[in-house]
């Protein structure tokens, strides 16, 4: 499926972009627009086939070390890298859960988005216009997610990554931001639908029947803003967890220096005085 471009996103020339986790839901749908639209593509999944593909587990760094010097072979530089593999993993109580398949989540949803953000760095340093990085959050980042601790802590440890690695870069010509893409319909709503609600828990495994039976929010509009991240119309916003659905992230270009001075979309504490208390 390709999806119609957001026009004033449109880059002005080819871009070479990486996606981990391609092969599959969000991910291979970004593949297949960015191909779509002329871009070229290096895919980096479990189950990769075809040209510039390389058949990797991200949460194992030797493999994802390999898969970059095949592109660097290929390519020499990249302009992007989209960090979009991901397990839903252990599912459960966690005083419940296996010790070793939710440690396998964290290290496939954290390590995987490092390993692969590592690896590429200096192919994205070698960019000739300015490198973009998105990495995929939700699902819990933001507040509690009862039974699905393995996916949320990964999830709300891959944006303070971006957070981090944004004030490490200060200064480089390099973007990295987070996104929540929203409740799509993928093989994570699926499987939260077949834990059943013993595991998974009543809440959410209604709402992913619902969801199943009556179609997700868009995908068009994760795409548009991956897109928009990776444009340059971006150029400077940097460190920010977007949600796809609810953020009016099109118009965020004219605010980018208000924007820089303050910690709005990213992972903050919030102070008693902030809500009237005083404690």
């Amino acid at each position: 499926m390709i999806l119609s471009p957001y026009e004033p996103f449109k880059s002005v020339q080819i871009m070479r972009i990486v996606i981990a986790g391609g092969s599959r839901g969000i991910g291979r749908a970004l593949a297949e627009f960015f191909r779509g639209r002329g871009d070229s593509v290096w895919v980096l999944a479990r189950h990769a086939e075809g040209a510039e593909s390389s058949r990797c587990d991200v949460a194992d760094w030797a493999q994802v070390e390999r898969a970059a010097s095949e592109v660097a072979a290929a390519w020499g530089s990249v302009d992007a890298v989209v960090c979009a593999a991901a397990i839903q993993g252990a599912v459960g109580p966690a005083m419940s859960a296996d010790p070793a398949r939710w440690s396998d989540t964290v290290r496939v949803n954290l390590d995987g988005t490092f390993f692969v953000l590592r690896a590429f760095w200096e192919l994205l340093r070698k960019a000739p216009r300015r490198g973009k990085v998105v990495c995929f959050s939700g699902g819990g980042a933001t507040k509690a997610r009862a039974n699905f601790s393995a996916y949320a802590s990964s999830k709300t440890a891959v944006v303070r990554l971006v957070e981090n690695l944004a004030a490490e870069w200060e200064g480089l010509p390099v973007d990295i931001n987070a996104i929540a893409p929203g409740a799509i319909t993928t093989d994570m709503t699926r499987d939260t639908a077949a834990r059943g609600p013993e595991l998974a828990g009543r809440e959410e495994y209604e709402a992913a029947l619902r969801q199943l039976a009556q179609g997700g929010q868009s995908l068009e509009r994760a795409v548009a803003l991956v897109q928009w991240l990776l444009s340059e119309a971006s150029d400077g916003i940097t460190g920010r967890m977007l949600s796809a659905q609810w953020d009016d992230w099109e118009n965020l270009s004219a605010h980018r220096a208000e924007l820089a001075a303050t910690d709005i979309f990213q992972l903050r504490r919030t102070l008693a005085k902030e809500r009237s208390h005083h404690f």
